[in-house]
C-alpha cells in the first residue's frame, strides 16, 4: 500500500512538472532572438546655471561658483535597420549634447538624432556601424497583441544592462495623459528608470512595443507604445524627416453602437466626403470602431493624402464614404513650455486655421488679464506663431517674473495682453 501511495505521488509531481513545463513559456529563445537589436544609450547634457539656485551656497563655501553642470542620463534602444537607424524614447535624448550608443557585444558608437516626435515620445538615431555588423530587431504586429498574452521588457534600468523582465499585456489602449497619442500597451513586466526606449517583446521573439512611462506612486505597472505605431512615424523620419498626420475634420462622442459624430469643421475632409453631424461611425478603413478614442490613433498612423473608407449609419441606413486624410496641424509642444502655459493656466488647442486658446484657468494669470476661450494667438513676445516650434522660440527665454506679451485675434479684433509669468 505505502508502494502504490509513494508511485501514484510520484507520478502526481512529474505530471504537474511536465505540465508547467509545457503550459509556461520559455523565454530563453525570444531573448536570445531580440537581445543582439537592443542598445544601451549613455547621454550627456551640459546645463547653465542661473541666478538664485541652489549652487550658490556651495559658491559661499568655497568661493567659486560653476558656469555650468553636466548631467548624465541613460535609457535603451531598438535597432531599426542595419544601415544604423536606431529607436528610442525622445525623452531620452531630449536636449543632450552627446549621445553613446553601447552595443550587446560591447562595442561603442557616438549617435546624432536625426528625427523625433513629441506625441508619441518617439525619437530616431543613427550611428555609423564603421563596419559593425548591426541587427535590425524582428518587429511584430501589435494591433494582433492579446490581452493577458506573455511578453518580456529588455533594457538598460538603473544602468544594469541587458536586464530581462516577464509579464503579461494587462491592457491595451491605456490612456494615461503622458503624451498626445498615449494609448498605451500596459504590463506588468517590470520597467524602470533606463528601460525607456528598449523593446517589449512577445513569446515569438517579435517586438510590440516601445517601452516608454512608468506610473512613479504604483508598483509593477508599466507602458509600451503599440509597435504599429511606432513603425508609422520612424518610417516618416527616416523619409521626411518629420511626422505628418492624418487629419479626419469632426467631433465625436460614444454611443452603444459606434461613434456619434457632434460636429464636422468647416472644409475638412469630413465634410468634403459629405460625413454629417448625426452620422455613427461604425467602421474606420476596414476596422470596427467602438469608441471614439479610437479615431485619433487611427488617423494619425495614416499619412495625409490617403484615401480611407468610413462606413457610418445614417436613418437605419449603412453608408460608406471615401475620405482622403488632411493634414493634421499638431500643438506638439516640449515639457518646458507646456509648464509655462500651465502656469499661466493657458490650454492652447490647434485646427487647420492656426492656435488657439481652448480654455482658460480660473482665477489664474490669464484669466486676471482677460484673456478667453476662442482667443487665437497671433503673436507670443512679438514672435508670429504659425507653429509649435513658433511657440517654442517665442518661450524659450521666458522665466518665472517675466512678462509675457501675446497678441490675440478676438471677433475680428486683435488685443494685446501683458501676463506675467
Amino acid at each position: 500500500m505505502r508502494k502504490s501511495l509513494s508511485l501514484f505521488c510520484h507520478l502526481l509531481i512529474l505530471s504537474s512538472t511536465l505540465y508547467a513545463q509545457n503550459c509556461l513559456p520559455d523565454f530563453t529563445k525570444a531573448f536570445k532572438k531580440v537581445a543582439p537589436s537592443v542598445v544601451n544609450i549613455f547621454t550627456l547634457k551640459r546645463v547653465k546655471l542661473k541666478p538664485n539656485n541652489p549652487y550658490e551656497y556651495f559658491a559661499q563655501l568655497y568661493g567659486k561658483m560653476p558656469k555650468e553642470i553636466t548631467k548624465r542620463s541613460l535609457g535603451s534602444g531598438v535597432i531599426y535597420s542595419s544601415d544604423g537607424y536606431i529607436i528610442t524614447n525622445y525623452h531620452v535624448v531630449e536636449g543632450v549634447q552627446e549621445i553613446k550608443v553601447v552595443l550587446k557585444n560591447g562595442v561603442e558608437l557616438p549617435a546624432k538624432v536625426v528625427g523625433f516626435d513629441r506625441g508619441t515620445d518617439i525619437a530616431v538615431l543613427k550611428v555609423n556601424p564603421k563596419g559593425v555588423k548591426l541587427t535590425p530587431a524582428p518587429l511584430g504586429d501589435s494591433d494582433k497583441l492579446e490581452i493577458a498574452e506573455w511578453v518580456i521588457a529588455i533594457g538598460n534600468p538603473f544602468g544594469l544592462s541587458y536586464t530581462v523582465t516577464a509579464g503579461i499585456v494587462s491592457a491595451k489602449g491605456r490612456i494615461i495623459g503622458h503624451k498626445a497619442y498615449d494609448q498605451f500597451i500596459q504590463t506588468d513586466a517590470s520597467i524602470n528608470p533606463g528601460n525607456s526606449g528598449g523593446p517589449l517583446v512577445n513569446a515569438e521573439g517579435k517586438v510590440v512595443g516601445i517601452n516608454t512611462a512608468i506610473v512613479k506612486k504604483a508598483q509593477g505597472i508599466g507602458f509600451a507604445i503599440p509597435i504599429n505605431l511606432v513603425k508609422s512615424v520612424v518610417s516618416q523620419i527616416i523619409s521626411k524627416g518629420k511626422v505628418s498626420r492624418g487629419w479626419l475634420g469632426v467631433e465625436a462622442k460614444d454611443t452603444p453602437k459606434g461613434v456619434l459624430i457632434t460636429k464636422v469643421v468647416k472644409g475638412s475632409p469630413a465634410q468634403k466626403a459629405g460625413l454629417k453631424k448625426g452620422d455613427i461611425i461604425i467602421e474606420f478603413n476596414g476596422k470596427k470602431v467602438d469608441s471614439v478614442v479610437q479615431l485619433p490613433m487611427w488617423t494619425a498612423e495614416i499619412p495625409p493624402g490617403t484615401p480611407i473608407l468610413i462606413v457610418v449609419r445614417r436613418n437605419n441606413k449603412t453608408i460608406t464614404k471615401t475620405v482622403v486624410l488632411g493634414t493634421l496641424k499638431e500643438l506638439n509642444l516640449s515639457e518646458r513650455t507646456l509648464k509655462i502655459l500651465h502656469r499661466l493656466g493657458i490650454k492652447l488647442a490647434s485646427d487647420q486655421d492656426g492656435f488657439y486658446i481652448k480654455e482658460i484657468k480660473p482665477q489664474s494669470p490669464a484669466s486676471e488679464s482677460h484673456l478667453k476661450a476662442g482667443d487665437r494667438i497671433v503673436e507670443i513676445n512679438k514672435v508670429p506663431i504659425h507653429s509649435a516650434d513658433d511657440i517654442e522660440k517665442a518661450l524659450r527665454n521666458s522665466h518665472s517674473g517675466d512678462f509675457i506679451l501675446i497678441k490675440v485675434r478676438r471677433k475680428g479684433k486683435k488685443l494685446y495682453v501683458a501676463i506675467r509669468l
